[in-house]
């Protein structure tokens, strides 16, 4: 009766969380899917026997993600929970900070290593000053187009869903975004690595595909990370799957402010 009452009390606890806080996202899952993962973790540790069925209202848990990282990515992943999940508009529009690591001599259709090959060429001309003094044309208030395949939407549908059932998917136009800091912290040809802090609506993949047409090669972007998403950052709130529990997301939740409470 007592294990009961402690998993009903756990579940009351988790359905009244309002915040926001932020979670690690592997390499490989969506960000869709991770949130999936972390909200089966919660509700199975507050005692629901089967935490995939929607069919009892008092399973439900309001959660929500701000900023989707792609599959290949990995990093910081805002979490809103709650009330909290009105804040995540603000959370997109916010600053970020990503670890990318580019490679050289080979565009792919994705824009990253997920992708299918598109085209090939030379980089052997490529340096690192070249590379230095290109990315100076990308640091301010740029126009960026964004990727096809991507989580923008046509018609209520994903764009990456679109193509993936054979749709033809036209480019959107390019748009506005912000660049407050962009360095290069390694050039090892074919490989080099990006350090960049931007706002809202950029797109990691694009500045790298633009980037090795600049410099007369092409590019895709290998691994990225994102280090920082608004106020929270990998070393310091990112909660590893290990510490996916209520206890820990107390500590580290965020709570909203009193006119979303």
């Amino acid at each position: 009766m007592a294990r009961i009452i402690s998993s009903n009390s756990s579940l009351t606890k988790l359905q009244a969380l309002n915040g926001l806080f932020a979670i690690y996202k592997k390499q490989g899952p969506t960000s869709a899917n991770v949130l999936n993962s972390l909200k089966e973790v919660l509700l199975r540790e507050a005692g629901v026997e089967n935490p995939n069925s929607r069919k009892r209202k008092k399973q439900s848990l309001k959660m929500g993600h701000g900023g989707t990282l792609d599959s290949n990515a990995c990093g910081v992943l805002v979490v809103g929970v709650g009330n909290g999940t009105k804040m995540l508009t603000t959370m997109l529009a916010g600053s970020k900070k990503y670890v990318a690591v580019g490679q050289l001599g080979k565009a792919t259709d994705t824009l990253d290593a997920t992708g299918s090959v598109v085209l090939e060429k030379d980089f052997e001309h490529v340096t690192r000053l070249e590379v230095e003094e290109k990315l100076k044309t990308f640091t301010g208030d740029i126009m960026q187009v964004p990727p096809i395949y991507s989580a923008l939407k046509r018609d209520g549908q994903r764009l990456s869903d679109l193509l993936m059932k054979g749709h033809k998917v036209e480019a959107k136009p390019a748009r506005a975004v912000t660049v407050y800091n962009l360095t290069l912290q390694e050039f090892t040809p074919p490989l080099f690595t990006l350090d960049i802090e931007c706002g809202g609506g950029f797109y990691v993949r694009s500045l790298v595909d633009d980037l090795g047409k600049a410099l007369l090669s092409c590019a895709h972007v290998k691994e990225l990370t994102r280090t920082k998403q608004g106020q929270f950052t990998l070393e310091e709130h990112a909660l590893q799957e290990e510490q996916w529990s209520l206890e820990h997301i107390l500590r580290a939740l965020q709570p909203c402010p009193e006119a979303l409470s």
